[in-house]
């Protein structure tokens, strides 16, 4: 039987004694002592062991005199190194084969290695550089000096080239690494074991990338397939370029600092799990740059929130753009606007918006009706709007969306810069396609609820949870002398649903699932009022009508000229100190009110 062990450290600082024993039958006690130019060695013999010690320091003198000679032999013939160490393999055999082509010696771990040798791509092996295997399950293979040197040596920098010959060091020209999935993992559908987490957790891929970021003046470092076939022109070219370095690192150390936030996220989530952390990253990636933002003076860009929370969790930065010109700033703020409006309702309906105010909204078992009365409402805002719907766009509703003529005079055709819906038939995308070469038609999936909302302010964000409440889970209170009937009672509910959406202050009017008018982002809500009567027309009589906040006065003011024109019921929040005097008002006209105790502000 042979074990070994190492003595203490304390001997030397600079030597440790490895030793080691075996059995032997022979009892016979001498000591033989062997010395090389290589390493000094002692033998021991006590009855029936054999002892071996040898110099811990000797054997690594052995193994960087090997090193070195090799790195020796390479250096002359000016073999430059890559490494490559990827979990996303896509193109593997193209980089690998291309920078072998260029006289590079490939440099790589485990199932990188593999693959490229499959590939017909010579390769080392990185633990034939450490002179260490691969060890805990893989957590440690390229944590070593050996690589990490190679990478961070500056190369005018005297001292550091004299420390990697001392210790037979090559530098690193070239690294190319992705990351374990953990992004991919985490959010598959199946879910992951905390454990399993925890090691797709990347160490070693991120140690490299951050390290031959900050050396890219010398090392040029890749973590995006997209880049290969740059990196080898470049390459190819035997050039300079500080601005292609500098952008490489760039984007490495962006690709880490992603990685970790998604790491950061989902322990914050596993751990506390509260909405706001006390330190919150947001990352973003570009989506598309934008002709112009809110004006054409101002640049503008559009990226997707690439937080853990927002996988597969809908809304319009995901929608799928099937034909029309390029979105505008404007047209994704108006598309979001209609969508997260449409969405709410549960009975087929269409929303119609223009500067992400829905100025039109209907419900109706029969989708073309409702698309109809949407834009009845206020067909002249309609006209360059967003027309949206929660149900599929057949044959019949694309040639009517095609087709409709504006309720002002009967012929001109309704033109619309976006039309959005959950999904489209095959000839209902066909005929909408020949609606118009500019119209936007956008697929999209519903918002999830339950997601934070941020905003942005001079210096800094506001967060908040997204307002998700329904008349499903809200109760609307009867506090007037008048109970409205079931029907008067839904249209409240109708009204409310919509001027939650609405600018405030909001005011709403509606009837029989439909919008009549809305007023919107006046900042006194009498005029809000005046402007949705005014829309209303003489369908006001007996109609709700909605605020998105408590009325502040009752007499001669917005309640009692809603009860004057004929509403049958209002829906308010409540909670002003003149509440009874909105009661009493509405006693006198004979008008229902109703108490939600929300206030659905929108600013």
């Amino acid at each position: 039987m042979f074990t070994f062990g190492a003595s203490s450290a304390a001997a030397t600082t600079s030597t440790r004694i490895l030793c080691g024993t075996f059995h032997s039958p022979s009892s016979l006690t001498t000591t033989h002592n062997f010395s090389s130019h290589l390493f000094p060695t002692t033998w021991v013999r006590s009855s029936s062991l054999h002892f071996r010690c040898v110099p811990i320091k000797a054997m690594a003198e052995i193994d960087t005199i090997a090193v070195s000679k090799t790195a020796s032999a390479s250096s002359s013939h000016g073999s430059k190194q890559a490494l490559l160490s990827l979990s996303d393999k896509k193109d593997l055999a193209f980089v690998g084969n291309g920078l072998q082509e260029l006289g590079y010696t490939i440099v790589s771990t485990g199932g990188t290695a593999s693959a490229l040798e499959s590939a017909g791509v010579a390769v080392t092996k990185v633990e034939q550089l450490t002179q260490f295997p691969e060890m805990l399950d893989g957590r440690v293979k390229t944590l070593h000096p050996n690589i990490h040197g190679g990478i961070l040596a500056r190369r005018d920098q005297k001292h550091h080239i004299e420390a990697l010959s001392t210790h037979g060091i090559r530098t690193f020209d070239v690294v190319v690494v992705n990351l374990y999935p953990f992004y991919d993992k985490v959010t598959s559908a199946g879910g992951i074991e905390f454990e399993d987490g925890i090691e797709n957790i990347d160490i070693g891929g991120p140690a490299m990338i951050r390290a031959a970021a900050k050396n890219h003046k010398d090392v040029l470092v890749v973590v995006d397939t997209e880049d290969y076939p740059a990196l080898l022109e470049f390459l190819k070219g035997n050039q300079d370029d500080q601005k292609f370095r500098l952008e490489l690192a760039w984007k490495a150390f962006q690709h880490v600092a992603s990685y970790d936030s998604a790491v950061s996220e989902w322990l914050w989530k596993q751990s506390v799990g509260d909405k706001f952390p006390p330190s919150l990253t947001v990352p973003l990636s570009l989506k598309s740059s934008l002709r112009y933002g809110e004006n054409p003076h101002q640049k503008a860009a559009f990226y997707v929130d690439k937080r853990l929370s927002e996988v597969n969790t809908g809304g319009i930065a995901t929608a799928i753009q099937h034909h029309g010109k390029e979105m505008s700033y404007n047209n994704y703020l108006d598309a979001d606007a209609a969508w997260n409006c449409v969405c709410e309702f549960r009975n087929p309906t269409c929303v119609v918006v223009k500067h992400t105010n829905p100025c039109g909204v209907a419900s109706r078992d029969d989708i073309l009706e409702a698309y109809g009365l949407a834009v009845k409402a206020d067909p002249v805002s309609a006209f360059g709007g967003i027309v949206a719907f929660n149900v599929e766009i057949d044959e019949a509703l694309a040639k009517e969306i095609r087709e409709f003529r504006s309720p002002t005079d009967r012929e001109t055709r309704m033109f619309y810069e976006i039309v959005v819906a959950p999904s489209y038939t095959e000839k209902g995308l066909e005929i909408l396609r020949g609606k118009s070469k500019t119209l936007r038609i956008l697929e999209a999936k519903k918002n999830e609820a339950g997601k934070l909302s941020l905003r942005q302010v001079g210096g800094g964000w506001l967060a908040q949870d997204s307002d998700d409440l329904t008349p499903h889970d809200i109760k609307f209170n009867v506090v007037s002398e008048k109970v409205p009937q079931d029907d008067a009672l839904s249209d409240a509910e109708f009204a409310w649903l919509c001027v939650k959406h609405v600018k405030s202050n909001a005011i709403v009017i509606a009837k029989n699932n439909c919008m009549l008018g809305m007023g919107s982002g006046q900042p006194n809500r009498l005029e809000s009022l005046r402007i949705a009567m005014r829309k209303a027309g003489d369908d006001v009589k007996e109609a709700a009508l909605a605020s998105d906040a408590f009325f502040p006065f009752a007499w001669n003011d917005a309640v009692e000229e809603a009860c004057e024109s004929g509403i049958g019921v209002i829906a308010e929040p409540g909670g002003s100190i003149r509440d009874k005097d909105a009661i009493d008002c509405c006693n006198k006209y004979g008008v229902s009110l109703l108490f939600t105790n929300v206030r659905h502000f929108r600013h």
